[in-house]
């Protein structure tokens, strides 16, 4: 339970800086969208090399992370047919906001000291991390680059833009490195550590700014669309995730660990690319920030429950 308060303390103090910065003049807009330009040309690209060489592979190819895929594919269907249907009129890059926000998990900065401290093991989250930045994040960047240059998207577009995105070629870059064993020297190393540390405080405090900046969330009219994605988000796809782990055999600690990690918020990457394609900005704040409260009770209450039933 310490690891579930630990990690989503640290995430509110560092956007409470980001708050006070913008509520006292500090910083404005403008640092808001340059924080976030840095987080996704630099920053992250920087962390998902470090992650990705450091990762065991053995680990992930499991039962683990097709629970992951499958239930991230079903969320993001449910949501698109909603939308379809409750708001209907969306262009590609709205839809691609609004499925990210009820699907792609905080793996990173909040999933790490929560497999921590409540799963036992880093490890536990690890498939899930891997499958968001090899399999979903690729994709989903390719499209976005397609809908901001008004193109339709096509197999060989996708795969130039894929490759082409920043965010992936640090993910493919990092993979590269540990199937290889590749041992950079401390020169590249040390540089590549300290930019990607920049990465979540820099999401963090954008995060921050825009909440001082911005209309307050989960209000007007886009109330009942955010509410509808943290419900998918923190509801439904931990729920998703039980099923579909139970399906696969999946049982006692592993079955914890994707039912806890499913249950995860938003992640804050998601704001990031909002900003970065101007798209649905405002939507993904709000979902981010009501998500990562709403998940609080819905993590500890599967702790509980998964407890009650080991002792039974």
């Amino acid at each position: 339970m310490v690891g579930v308060l630990e990690g989503f303390a640290t995430i509110a103090i560092i956007v409470a800086v980001g708050w006070l910065l913008a509520d006292r003049r500090v910083l404005d807009d403008s640092a808001q969208v340059n924080l976030s330009r840095l987080a996704f040309h630099v920053a992250s690209p920087a962390l998902l090399l470090t992650v990705m060489q450091r990762t065991s592979l053995d680990a992930v190819l499991s039962a683990n992370l097709v629970t992951s895929l499958i239930s991230f594919a079903i969320v993001v269907c449910i949501y698109l047919l909603v939308a379809r249907f409750r708001w209907a009129g969306g262009t590609l890059g709205s839809r691609l906001i609004g499925s990210l926000s009820a699907a792609y998990v905080n793996a990173g900065n909040l999933g790490i000291p929560i497999a921590l401290y409540v799963l036992g093991d880093v490890a536990w989250v690890a498939p899930t991390l891997l499958m968001q930045l090899l399999i979903i994040t690729p994709i989903y960047m390719a499209l976005f680059d397609s809908d901001a240059r008004g193109e339709r998207p096509t197999l060989g577009r996708s795969l130039r833009r894929m490759f082409s995105n920043p965010i992936t070629l640090g993910a493919v870059a990092g993979l590269l490195i540990a199937v290889f064993d590749i041992d950079l020297p401390r020169v590249l190393a040390a540089p590549i550590d300290l930019l990607g540390a920049m990465a979540v405080p820099s999401m963090l405090v954008a995060f921050g700014i825009s909440l001082r900046r911005g209309p307050r969330p989960a209000t007007g009219r886009a109330a009942e669309h955010v509410w509808t994605i943290v419900v998918l988000k923190t509801v439904l796809m931990p729920a998703i995730a039980l099923g579909v782990g139970l399906a696969l055999g999946l049982r006692g600690e592993a079955l914890f660990a994707v039912v806890v990690t499913a249950a995860l918020p938003t992640a804050q990457n998601i704001f990031t690319y909002a900003v970065r394609y101007r798209r649905e900005v405002n939507l993904a704040r709000d979902v981010i920030f009501v998500s990562t409260f709403a998940s609080v009770p819905v993590i500890l209450a599967i702790a509980a429950l998964f407890h009650w039933l080991a002792g039974v």
